[in-house]
């Protein structure tokens, strides 16, 4: 999903008003660093770098970075107490951090104020849903925001290869009863997002709206699922609006289900949801914590 070129040297088209060039990082945030750690290990992850002043670790598979915040100072650590861990924020490359992050509050955006120390990086950042946030990254080829903010960890392969091949291929968003109207709106109207068509569907999750992020056709896209509940659902924490899990895609679903198997990961497997050639989703784990496996070549 990394493009190419640097992205000061491309303009982006006005259907890709921020610039976007796919996901920098998913942030998890948790209060159980060691049992997440665990399960981002058997799914292939790697901890490859620690923050220099707050803890927090990088963990990295091929092009996918995935960040693990258990600093006790973030308040969003300290919400997580008694639950599981959360996905906290997606840091999206942009070919301009400052403009991109202007353009949303101009648009109606909520600002997160930063608390970056000195010799930290400022990212800019607006609020998502259920207090998560959008990270605005620029810095992300030959110079990334990793060299300044993280120490890598000795005698570990910091670009670790992915398991079988596997890379984001989206979120998905729980979002409250009639309410797919305003994220779509939002989606579109800040990040430039379109609508695919009710007959295109991915994976094995057939339920809710589907979004294609801007950079598809140069290899960079990715796909955001908003999933209204289920009007009888009984477990009225499911009808938070979240960033609910990683969709990750992968060129063999059978073969990365077998790998993942192997290292200890369980899936789904009921009359109604299997591992199939489209897709496989893990069985939840840390009371909020799962993957969905999606075929796809590129």
């Amino acid at each position: 999903m990394n493009a190419h070129h640097p992205l000061h040297e491309s303009i982006p088209e006005a259907s890709n008003p921020l610039g976007i060039a796919g996901i920098e990082f998913i942030e998890y945030v948790t209060n159980q660093p060691l049992a997440l750690g665990q399960a981002l290990e058997a799914m292939g992850f790697r901890a490859v770098a620690r923050h220099r002043s707050r803890e927090i670790t990088l963990y990295r598979q091929g092009g996918m970075n995935l960040v693990l915040n258990a600093h006790p100072d973030d308040a969003r650590v300290g919400a997580t107490e008694g639950g599981g861990p959360v996905i906290s924020a997606v840091g999206l490359r942009v070919r301009d951090a400052r403009l991109a992050h202007q353009r949303c509050l101009d648009l109606g955006a909520w600002e997160v104020a930063s608390h970056a120390r000195a010799m930290e990086l400022h990212i800019p950042a607006i609020h998502g849903p259920g207090g998560s946030r959008f990270y605005f990254v620029d810095r992300w080829q030959e110079f990334s925001i990793y060299d300044i903010d993280f120490t890598t960890i000795h005698d570990v392969d910091p670009r670790p290869p992915a398991l079988a091949g596997m890379h984001y291929f989206g979120i998905v968003q729980y979002i409250g009863a009639g309410r797919s109207v305003d994220w779509i709106t939002y989606y579109e109207r800040l990040f430039g997002f379109e609508l695919i068509p009710d007959d295109q569907r991915f994976g094995i999750m057939p339920k809710g709206t589907l979004m294609r992020s801007p950079g598809a056709a140069g290899g960079s896209g990715f796909l955001w699922q908003l999933v209204e509940p289920v009007p009888s659902l009984e477990d009225e924490s499911l009808l938070n609006e979240s960033l609910q899990r990683i969709g990750i895609g992968v060129p063999d679903v059978p073969a990365a289900v077998a790998a993942l198997t192997a290292r200890g990961v369980s899936f789904v497997d009921s009359a109604e949801l299997h591992p199939e050639d489209r897709g496989a989703l893990t069985r939840t784990v840390l009371g909020n914590v799962a993957f969905e496996l999606v075929h796809q070549t590129s």
